[in-house]
């Protein structure tokens, strides 16, 4: 490299050493920056490296750090991101069911490089794959592109949309006839990507897997339903329908008994009302989307959890355990009657 072009380069690649083998902890002497400066082809009188260092301080505001214990170590102390923020970030990319094994370790080689490489073996130690329940489709990407572009042109989108057979295989929806609807949001939620859209035909918000959504195109038809999403408080929309599932919104009493209030703030936040209902229980009011897997959480916290009204949603509920009741009487004396064959 001729020396002209190497002294261009050599306050960046000051930088860039410092940055990939320095932390709080970690320091390079200077004899060291020379040495890693000349494996790059850029060699350096050590005042100018002095000059170097001053420059990245003082014009870009860079905190580097000279400790002097038996000899001078110069350290990066501070970054973008500290070390606890990029663990929590690998661990949220982790836990993302919608990101597949491949993307993932993708994602995190690119966190790692946010950090000195003291840092990313310390990251590379708590990463764990195996048997994990990560997606198969790595369309989510691609798809949300799309999705975003067409939200902020505010043009409608065209689809096909997927689902599993029993022998879990995916199958389009509607014999594969595409689907049309105005993009408005994406939500994480229940560790899926949901796309919430208007449907112009049904006048109605509907919601699709995001990862299940393929060959989408951007129409030219503005977007529908621009009016109703602005009535939408979406904190409380993902609360009601992604919390509880898809269903009919109903203002429900329930009553838990009082060891289950971590369970009822976990559910519904720190902001819901709760009054006494006795020295043992509790009540609280919510409006939520009245469903099967509702019912199912509130059957799953046992006897400490009842609907107090309105009747019509008890009633659903008592006919849902009828159904449930009866199902298993059958299964039972089926059983029965094979054992006495």
């Amino acid at each position: 490299m001729p020396k002209a072009t190497a002294q261009k380069q050599k306050l960046l690649a000051l930088y860039q050493i410092l940055y990939e083998y320095t932390d709080d902890t970690h320091g390079l002497t200077m004899s060291e920056i020379l040495s890693k400066l000349e494996g790059r082809g850029i060699p350096a009188e050590r005042r100018s490296i002095y000059d170097d260092i001053e420059i990245l301080q003082n014009d870009f505001g860079f905190d580097i750090e000279a400790r002097k214990t038996t000899t001078t170590r110069y350290h990066l102390q501070s970054r973008e991101f500290e070390l606890s923020e990029l663990k929590l970030l690998v661990d949220s990319v982790q836990a993302s069911k919608f990101i597949t094994e491949k993307k993932t370790l993708s994602l995190i080689k690119k966190l790692e490089a946010l950090c000195s490489r003291h840092e990313a073996r310390q990251i590379q130690g708590q990463v764990y794959l195996t048997n994990r329940v990560k997606s198969m489709n790595e369309s989510v990407y691609y798809n949300t592109g799309d999705i975003h572009k067409a939200i902020t042109e505010g043009k409608q989108i065209t689809f096909q949309y997927l689902h599993y057979t029993i022998t879990k295989e995916l199958s389009f929806r509607r014999g594969g006839n595409r689907y049309q609807v105005s993009p408005f949001a994406l939500i994480c939620a229940e560790e899926n990507y949901y796309l919430l859209a208007f449907d112009s035909k049904t006048k109605k918000f509907k919601h699709f897997r995001v990862d299940r959504m393929k060959g989408i195109e951007i129409t030219e038809e503005e977007r529908d339903g621009t009016e109703q999403f602005q009535e939408i408080d979406m904190a409380q929309y993902t609360k009601q329908t992604f919390s509880m599932f898809g269903g009919q919104k109903e203002w429900v009493t329930l009553e838990f008994s009082n060891h289950l209030i971590g369970v009822v703030i976990d559910r519904f936040g720190k902001d819901v009302f709760i009054r006494k209902a006795d020295e043992k229980h509790f009540q609280i009011s919510v409006e939520v989307a009245v469903s099967n897997q509702f019912f199912g959480w509130l059957f799953g916290l046992g006897r400490g959890a009842r609907i107090i009204e309105p009747s019509s949603v008890v009633e659903k509920m008592e006919k849902l355990l009828d159904k449930v009741r009866e199902k298993y009487e059958v299964a039972e004396s089926s059983m029965e009657e094979a054992e006495r064959r």
